[in-house]
């Protein structure tokens, strides 16, 4: 039995089978019909320049067909069918394949390459195997003049070429999987970090005495997990600390790192409730999970509240590269708290963090934000920014300064009317002290 007369299989299992799988495996690489490649390009050049020969290929047999991945002196030859004798023979060998003159060879003569253009006389292939034994086609050259056979050192040229497409092909695999793979986890990960996310923020902010106190979150695309965090909850001293900010990031990893800065804060008040010391300990931590990988860093306000007798609350407030407080006064003035030097925290090896103190009098009230809003857009186009915010919130004082809930309520009117042009999460806290507030006892010193 002549090779033209084998059937395309290596083994003993029926031939439609054998074809099925081998079929399966061309498909597996995801190759046919894509756009030329400069790797394989250059396989094929180096094959014809190894020869000595005009042409070459790299060729996938396909079903019905043969593609061509790669043609060297070729121009516009893309595919042809899959009669045997050049590719689709070499492509099921085990072994480099030589037609030396391929009119007067049985396997050879009737293709369309050897009777037609290009007028092939000469055909020298490897197969590209797989590892698990499937021939997917071949590197090969062409000539349109009978010639010897090659020399074993350019047989052995061949097959390391078809082995170097090989390997080209299991990298790009193993890439498509990963890139699949990591597709479902992160898809995975976005439904529990949308989960988490609900859990990452207080359900209800807890009853301080003598304050009201109100928090929201918009969210700007319900696809996306967004690392805005607030918190307020009490000291073992009597006081109360709260902090608000924004961690680098969308997602799974926003989520995680949001958690991980939350219950940092928590920690680190209870250790040493100093506002400073508080987003120090927080810098320290991001930096241990650091540990080679991108930088996870966040900007925060972290404050202590500190009930007066007369109703009032002294407020210590340090930032780490977070916009200003807002503080609405009574009489109805807008005044920033900055902690303008505090710089981002996780990032800088020696960070600074500015610490500053307010008072809220009774009918006060204090604002806290993420950048989400100061750098929505208006209607004109133009980004908002903090002095608009405050001139926004001073234009409407008689709103503002109805307590935490009035507050909120002003600043969602802004939400609407900057809908179309928020792009970023925004998380919002608001603390105010009521008029009618009844003093208290001092307390007692410890």
């Amino acid at each position: 039995m002549t090779v033209a007369e084998r059937p395309f299989h290596r083994d003993a299992e029926p031939a439609a089978t054998a074809e099925e799988r081998r079929l399966a495996a061309v498909r597996r690489y995801q190759l046919l019909d894509t756009p030329p490649d400069g790797t394989f390009d250059r396989i094929a050049s180096l094959a014809a320049r190894i020869l000595g020969a005009p042409m070459a290929t790299v060729s996938i047999v396909d079903g019905d067909r043969v593609w061509f991945k790669a043609a060297h002196g070729l121009p516009g030859v893309e595919q042809t069918g899959r009669e045997p004798g050049l590719c689709a023979t070499a492509a099921l060998q085990d072994e480099p394949y030589v037609v030396t003159d391929a009119r007067a060879d049985p396997r050879a003569a009737g293709h369309p390459f050897v009777h037609g253009d290009p007028g092939v006389r000469f055909y020298a292939a490897a197969p590209i195997t797989t590892a698990d034994g499937h021939g997917l086609g071949t590197v090969n050259v062409l000539d349109t003049r009978p010639r010897r056979r090659p020399t074993d050192d350019q047989l052995q040229a061949l097959r390391d070429l078809a082995a170097l497409v090989m390997d080209e092909l299991e990298a790009r695999l193993s890439a498509l999987r990963a890139v699949a793979a990591e597709r479902r986890r992160r898809a995975d990960a976005e439904r529990l970090a949308r989960t988490l996310q609900r859990t990452l923020l207080p359900p209800a902010l807890p009853s301080v005495p003598g304050l009201q106190a109100a928090a929201a979150y918009h969210t700007a695309s319900s696809d996306e997990v967004g690392g805005d965090f607030y918190d307020l909850f009490p000291l073992d001293d009597g006081r109360w600390a709260f902090f608000l900010g924004d961690v680098c990031g969308k997602g799974a990893d926003a989520a995680a790192l949001t958690s991980l800065t939350r219950y940092t804060l928590r920690a680190a008040a209870i250790y040493d409730p100093d506002p400073r010391a508080a987003l120090t300990n927080l810098d320290a931590v991001l930096k241990g999970e650091h540990q080679g990988n991108a930088p996870r860093f966040c900007t925060a306000v972290f404050g202590v509240l500190d009930a007066a007798a007369d109703g009032s609350f002294g407020i210590a407030l340090a930032g780490g590269g977070h916009p200003p407080a807002l503080a609405l006064r009574a009489d109805g003035s807008v005044e920033a708290i900055a902690t303008t030097g505090g710089q981002l925290i996780g990032l800088l090896p020696a960070p600074h963090f500015v610490e500053t103190t307010t008072r809220l009098a009774p009918g006060d009230a204090l604002l806290l934000y993420t950048d989400g809003l100061t750098e929505a857009r208006t209607a004109a186009g133009d980004m908002l920014g903090e002095d608009g915010l405050a001139r926004y919130l001073a234009d409407r004082a008689a709103d503002a300064t109805r307590g935490a809930d009035g507050l909120l309520a002003t600043v969602h009117e802004l939400f609407d009317d900057l809908s179309s042009g928020i792009s970023d999460d925004t998380a919002l806290l608001a603390l105010s002290v009521p008029t009618a507030s009844v003093p208290r006892p001092a307390k007692e010193t410890r």
